[in-house]
């Protein structure tokens, strides 16, 4: 039941803000990789969106961070660009509680006040579109990288994991 409420709350909000998208039903795939294939899509469009705590220095935020599929997030990075000294993945159940979604089902916008939005600005520098699944394994979004952009309008964070 929230998993319908999640999608058809994206779908409203991505048709009223006239955003250009296309739904795509598939087979429940664990892996980016898997997914995007079932999707027609490359790894690197997904949106892949984590549940994160962020704490140190007075901080006490859940954050759903927001990276392309192929990437990994540093969650040192993420904290320090939000003026914490520390971030964490969130437990299953608090995933649950702020997204009513499952893992990997996330998409990459917050309907809850206590779940703030970041996207590193890599997500938007290579693809014209973004794929995600919307509140289901077997139901995803594919939407224009912009309209992504101005109707989530996640704030910018460059938390990407670095291999140097």
């Amino acid at each position: 039941m929230a998993q319908q409420n999640v999608f058809e709350k994206l779908h409203q909000l991505l048709t009223s803000g006239q955003a250009r998208f296309r739904v795509v039903d598939h087979d429940s795939a664990g892996r980016s990789a898997e997914v995007a294939r079932l999707r027609g899509t490359q790894p690197g469009q997904g949106a892949k969106a984590l549940v994160c705590h962020v704490k140190g220095n007075g901080v006490r935020r859940h954050v759903l961070a927001v990276l392309p599929g192929d990437c990994q997030a540093d969650l040192s990075r993420l904290a320090q660009g939000l003026g914490g000294t520390r971030a964490s993945l969130a437990s299953p159940r608090e995933v649950t509680d702020l997204t009513q979604c499952v893992f990997g089902a996330i998409p990459p916008f917050s309907f809850h006040p206590d779940l703030l939005l970041v996207a590193d600005p890599f997500l938007f520098s290579r693809f014209d579109e973004l794929a995600f699944n919307a509140g289901s394994l077997e139901r995803s979004i594919v939407l224009n990288t912009e309209d992504y952009r101005r109707i989530a309008r996640p704030q910018s964070i460059d938390f990407l994991r670095r291999n140097d």
